[in-house]
């Protein structure tokens, strides 16, 4: 159970309500499951009060469903009242193992899709639940953030559409880039790195590494992901180094100017572990080649730490990857769809982050600072100085 002194000290919002969409019903029942209880387990002397009716619950999910037509138009349907509720609304909007039937055939669901599903959901709503937070762990339409021609701005337009419909918060994790809340300066926009997560996985998982500068390094497969390998190399205490990804601007392949070459920007990686850290893996290739480039430069072990797994070209090129011993471990959360075939993988370690979003909902239920959880650099110091004492840390702190 977490530390709780400062949530006995507030009120809550209103009645907690999660939505979690069929997109995300697993780990909208590991988050409740946590809520239901810590409160329980809770000794708050006020809780028998009516500031606090429906606060001990054995489930909090509030069952929805979003059914369609054979046309493929859809409705959403709450089936209990959310008036005064405080809402907290999961999706995933990059799980593919949905369908539905339009015409009679299969489709699987799209990100389109389960974008319109949460829309659904609001206008369900009916402007009845007293304050409402969208988590989307992965920010639809994040990739199209900026123009750069006569394009869409289709991110900004989503959260501002959110706003509209009477969001009051939006949670998302690892933005590609996280200034696209400036479409919504005067609303939450919470951007969490699960850095934590990361590196508990890691350490849980490897009882032989050694976390110094002489034994470790942090890696940035682009440019774009520089920020956040700085950060995990600083409380690390090691060395950072970046690939800068050389790109034929004279074509355009899907929709993005190929990759030519990654050239590399450090200091040696000879006999190093070294991790690759991004916000996602997509079809792989790029951090299939970033790892080959540190074995060609003799780097020991290669870790790959991404905050999303999509795996867009199916599992085989990590397969053959791991096979080949140029990719020990690829961690990375379970904020979007694992594949059953993916979690029985013996190079795959999956992050759990189901208990640190029930730790931000109790604490935003209660109108609580959540400044201290956003920042997990003491967390992550004491977890270091215990691997470095023990080669292993405690699966649950």
């Amino acid at each position: 159970m977490p530390n709780d002194s400062n949530l006995l000290s507030t009120i809550p919002v209103g009645q907690l309500g999660i939505v979690a969409l069929a997109s995300c019903t697993t780990l909208g029942e590991r988050v409740d499951a946590y809520l239901s209880k810590w409160r329980t387990a809770r000794n708050n002397a006020e809780k028998s009060t009516i500031a606090f009716n429906g606060y001990e619950k054995e489930s909090y999910l509030v069952a929805s469903t979003c059914p369609r037509f054979g046309s493929g138009e859809a409705k959403g349907v709450l089936q209990e009242s959310v008036r005064g509720k405080d809402l907290y609304i999961l999706v995933d909007v990059t799980n593919y193992s949905i369908e539905y039937t339009l015409y009679g055939r299969k489709c699987p669901m799209s990100p389109d899709d389960h974008y319109a599903d949460i829309k659904r959901i609001l206008a369900a709503c009916g402007g009845k639940a007293r304050k409402i937070t969208v988590i989307m762990p992965f920010l639809y339409e994040g990739r199209q953030h900026k123009r750069s021609n006569r394009e869409s701005l289709d991110c900004a337009l989503c959260l501002q559409e959110l706003v509209s419909l009477g969001v009051d918060n939006i949670i998302t994790f690892d933005a590609h880039d996280p200034r696209v809340q400036n479409a919504i300066p005067l609303h939450g926009f919470e951007n969490i790195r699960p850095t934590y997560q990361f590196l508990k996985a890691l350490l849980l998982s490897s009882h032989d590494l050694e976390l110094d500068k002489e034994h470790l390094m942090v890696i940035s497969p682009d440019e774009g992901a520089m920020n956040r390998a700085i950060y995990f190399a600083n409380i690390l205490g090691v060395d950072v180094g970046m690939f800068y990804k050389r790109r034929d601007y004279t074509t355009v392949v899907n929709g993005r100017n190929p990759i030519v070459a990654h050239e590399f920007l450090g200091d040696s990686v000879e006999g190093k572990d070294v991790i690759i850290i991004d916000d996602m893996i997509s079809s792989g290739e790029s951090m299939i080649d970033v790892a080959k480039q540190l074995k060609s430069r003799n780097a020991k072990r290669v870790y790959c730490m991404s905050t999303f797994g999509l795996f867009t070209n199916g599992l085989a090129v990590f397969d053959q990857a791991n096979a080949d011993g140029i990719i020990e471990k690829v961690i990375t959360t379970n904020l979007t769809y694992q594949t059953p075939e993916l979690i029985s993988k013996d190079w795959y370690i999956s992050a759990d982050m189901s208990k640190y979003i029930a730790l931000l909902i109790d604490h935003l239920n209660h109108d609580a600072s959540i400044s201290k959880i956003l920042d997990p650099t003491d967390r992550i110091q004491d977890r270091i100085q215990e691997y470095r004492q023990k080669h292993t840390i405690r699966e649950n702190f």
